[in-house]
């Protein structure tokens, strides 16, 4: 028996999952891969999708036998044991610093085409968001499902608009000829932004009215969905060069929307950008909350946190989440960090944890998903290694959570050496 409110349908988790993966890379990201790859990146993107699909199908399978709110930390459990459980939770958690700072920015770049906004007003209407989605957060998964729902049904509309407007002929999405190569790794290694998403989608499963049938459904069709919109958006990027140096790829669709409809609609293209990272950035708030709720009920430690509300929401495990989201907003705007080094850094974690997923499925799973599995495994090790040097911040977090690990081991032993002796 579920331990929460199991309020989730098929559509509610195409839209939740969806809105995940569209929301905070569908006007941003597209630019910023075409900055770096040109009109290569369309290949990228088809690439892309065709990499992510056997770790969708994995998460599926995965997400359809042991539906839980820890999500992809369960599934490790359940594979590799509690430390690897332990290792995975962290690498989701320590997201947070680098991730939703990145996110918010985004966001707040929608605000910026309209109206000239300082760094101060730019972090007042961040915590504004973090608090409204607090709010949201307390009403269940059942209003965040039908608020984001029609978030999507906006942002399909709004691209499906950008194309029909904008004249987009046949040569405007052919594949290049001459493609860069050595541009497209570095281009992957930010365009995998827009499919993370997956693994917070996990933290739900426990929330579905049938999660053997429904959680896999929604998942893959959302991941489809995801997909079309996004390669969609980047052909009206290319084909009007809406992109450049990190302001530009910001105010990519606000520009976009100027140029094909005037810039009286520019209005339209802020409040439906801003909706559309608010919806992707929401998912992973509830997804936080869960694993950390789920942690702390299963646990000996942090027991305050896994109180639920009348209606079964983890409020203390939310409360903590938005509270360090805002703090980390504070140290990114303190620092002033770039946004696509954010990102960067973050998809580093996003990558190990989907690894280490992968690797749960292939132990698990039977059959053509072990295939699956073992496939992503292999496509997790590639996506580290494009990354470069921005992997580090993950293999960090690796090393010093094994070295914790060996010196706690040591230390208990020791303690039993000299109580015995």
């Amino acid at each position: 028996m579920s331990r929460l409110n199991q309020q989730l349908g098929i559509s509610q988790g195409i839209a939740l999952l969806a809105t995940s993966l569209l929301g905070t890379g569908i006007f941003v990201v597209p630019a910023i891969a075409a900055s770096i790859a040109g009109h290569s990146s369309l290949i990228a993107w088809l690439l892309l999708i065709s990499l992510v699909l056997p770790i969708a199908f994995t998460f599926a399978a995965l997400g359809k036998r042991y539906p839980h709110a820890g999500g992809a930390a369960h599934f490790v459990a359940k594979a590799l044991g509690p430390r690897a459980e332990k290792l995975t939770a962290l690498l989701f958690i320590s997201v947070l610093p680098v991730g939703l700072p990145a996110a918010l920015m985004m966001a707040t770049g929608f605000w910026q085409a309209m109206f000239s906004i300082t760094p101060n007003t730019a972090l007042i209407i961040q915590l504004g968001t973090l608090l409204s989605m607090w709010l949201l957060g307390m009403g269940g998964a059942k209003l965040s499902g039908n608020i984001q729902g029609l978030i999507a049904i906006a942002i399909v509309l709004l691209v499906a608009a950008l194309w029909w407007q904008g004249d987009v002929q046949a040569g405007d999405y052919q594949l290049p000829e001459q493609f860069d190569v050595p541009s497209i790794a570095p281009a992957l290694a930010v365009m995998f932004w827009c499919f993370v998403g997956i693994e917070a989608f996990a933290h739900m499963g426990e929330e579905f009215r049938r999660p053997e049938r429904d959680f896999p459904i929604a998942l893959l069709l959302g991941v489809f969905l995801a997909g079309a919109v996004y390669w969609a958006a980047s052909v009206v990027v290319l084909k009007y060069g809406s992109y450049g140096d990190q302001l530009a790829n910001t105010q990519s669709l606000p520009h976009l929307v100027a140029i094909i409809f005037g810039q009286k609609a520019k209005w339209l293209a802020a409040i439906v950008g801003y909706l559309a990272c608010y919806a992707s950035i929401n998912i992973y708030i509830q997804g936080f909350s869960r694993l950390l709720w789920s942690m702390a009920d299963e646990g000996q430690r942090l027991k305050p946190l896994a109180r639920l509300s009348k209606n079964k929401i983890p409020q203390h495990a939310l409360s903590t989440i938005v509270l360090v989201c805002a703090l980390s907003c504070v140290a990114a705007w303190l620092f002033e960090l770039p946004l696509d080094e954010l990102i960067r850094y973050a998809n580093g974690n996003f990558i190990m944890v989907y690894l280490l997923s992968m690797l749960a499925g292939a132990i698990l799973l039977r059959g053509f998903f072990k295939v699956l599995a073992i496939v992503g495994v292999l496509l997790c090790c590639l996506l580290l290694v494009a990354l470069g040097q921005q992997s580090i911040y993950v293999l960090l977090l690796c090393a010093a959570f094994l070295l914790l690990q060996v010196g706690f081991k040591q230390l208990q032993t020791r303690i039993k050496v000299d109580a015995n002796s």
